[in-house]
């Protein structure tokens, strides 16, 4: 049975309620994992209030501002929670951005500046959280992050979020190959396209759901909760031998050739 009783989770990447992020955060909570909340803030507070009016059901121990591009924000996070709860048994990283300009037209023209913004938030990040959680996976863990197909297929529109993906994905498996003999696990889920509010950036974005729901195996998309269920499943026991691995949650879209 999954059972995160007892488990410390962190979970990034929650904008609103059709965050991907937002899925999972429900099924560790149903699981019995005591929750962490990071969000973005701004200057306005804005998601500051958005974020914590929605997950105030799932009542979190902990609920912090996190800019992954600020080192001061990262390291005062995982401060706090080596003071308030010890140590850490799962991360959730869903984190992912580019500017829009660079998420259409050709891949050839992508900026410097938008290249590195990118990886930067997109690949970088799960490398620097991995960091700074490692020291409080005391008794082992697990570290789970969100990717897409894009990186590895050329998908219309996704540009440089492939090239992080890709990146993301080789993250994954170095930061496995690391952290293993500390018994910290670090797994990536390839979600099918979700209507979420970076998806909304990705040009066609309804296309490519509409496409899925046409060709995969299972003739439909896939939800949030059922990504949810899968990043459970990783952060529990029953997923103890697994690490270094993509799992693909796309009603098997992955596996058509045409």
């Amino acid at each position: 049975m999954l059972d995160l009783k007892g488990k410390n989770a962190l979970v990034t990447g929650i904008a609103n309620n059709r965050s991907i992020a937002w899925g999972i955060a429900q099924q560790l909570h149903a699981a019995g994992a005591n929750l962490g909340i990071t969000y973005l803030p701004d200057e306005r507070g804005k998601m500051e209030k958005k974020v914590a009016e929605l997950v105030a059901p799932l009542n979190p121990s902990l609920f912090l501002p996190c800019n992954v591009q600020n080192d001061e924000q990262i390291q005062s996070t995982f401060e706090t929670i080596r003071q308030k709860w010890g140590r850490i048994d799962i991360l959730i990283h869903c984190l992912a951005f580019a500017n829009k300009d660079d998420l259409s037209g050709d891949f050839s023209q992508t900026s410097r500046s938008g290249f590195a913004t990118a990886l930067d938030v997109s690949t970088y990040s799960l490398v620097q959280l991995s960091g700074a959680a490692k020291p409080l996976m005391t008794e082992g863990g697990s570290i789970i992050t969100l990717s897409y197909l894009g990186a590895v297929r050329a998908i219309p529109n996704y540009n440089v979020m492939g090239v992080a993906k890709a990146g993301l994905e080789a993250s994954v498996r170095y930061l496995a190959s690391e952290l293993g003999s500390q018994n910290i696990r670090v797994n990536a889920i390839s979600a099918g396209p979700i209507r979420t509010l970076a998806s909304s950036a990705v040009g066609g974005i309804l296309d490519m759901i509409h496409h899925v729901e046409q060709v995969a195996p299972l003739r439909r998309t896939v939800t949030q909760i059922e990504v949810g269920n899968t990043a459970a499943f990783l952060a529990s026991d029953l997923a103890s031998g697994i690490t270094g691995q993509v799992l693909y949650v796309d009603a098997g879209y992955e596996i058509t050739g045409m």
